[in-house]
């Protein structure tokens, strides 16, 4: 694979035992785009971030979000999907997007509803659990036709984290080169 990973975690970053921090340690060209606090997000902060990371690219880049970061990715397409440096992104990885409309939704993540519902200018995937206690599974698959993204349902593994024992997850790498290949 030629393109960047940008590894954009959630809300509280992504610990050691998370999938996201196995793949920075072990894939050279992976990259975590740094928040300022992964304690109290703001939308505007995070979108811009992700912006940065995909201008300071030099090649094609593709996404691979869990939770918050998910949210970061599709709203960075409603706002800069349409310009030219958007046109570096080969693919996003959308992993157990979670419900920041619901009225359990942590304060510190609200700021980012309504959920951006629109196509995405690039090729993803959207995967979830069938327990997932941030997110209804219909509510996900909605999102998911929406953003026009191959859904892929993993079963009762709860929000795709470190708890959910995916380990370095051979499987979401393959969806991971499968996107980098639109490169």
């Amino acid at each position: 694979m030629n393109a960047t990973i940008l590894l954009l975690p959630g809300l509280y970053g992504s610990g050691p035992g998370h999938w996201q921090s196995l793949w920075e340690a072990a894939l050279p060209q992976a990259q975590r785009v740094q928040q300022r606090d992964w304690n109290a997000p703001l939308r505007a902060e995070w979108v811009a971030q992700l912006d940065a990371a995909v201008r300071a690219a030099s090649g094609p880049v593709v996404f691979a979000a869990h939770s918050l970061g998910c949210v970061t990715a599709v709203w960075w397409a409603a706002m800069h999907g349409a310009e030219a440096h958007a046109r570096r992104v080969a693919g996003a990885l959308l992993v157990a997007p979670p419900d920041v409309e619901r009225t359990e939704a942590p304060a510190a993540v609200r700021g980012f509803g309504p959920m951006p519902l629109a196509p995405l200018p690039f090729p993803s995937i959207a995967v979830a659990s069938s327990d997932d206690p941030w997110c209804a599974l219909p509510r996900a698959r909605a999102w998911a036709e929406g953003w026009g993204a191959q859904w892929q349902e993993l079963g009762a593994r709860g929000h795709l984290n470190a708890d959910s024992g995916l380990g370095d997850w051979p499987q979401g790498q393959r969806w991971l080169n499968q996107l980098a290949a639109n490169e």
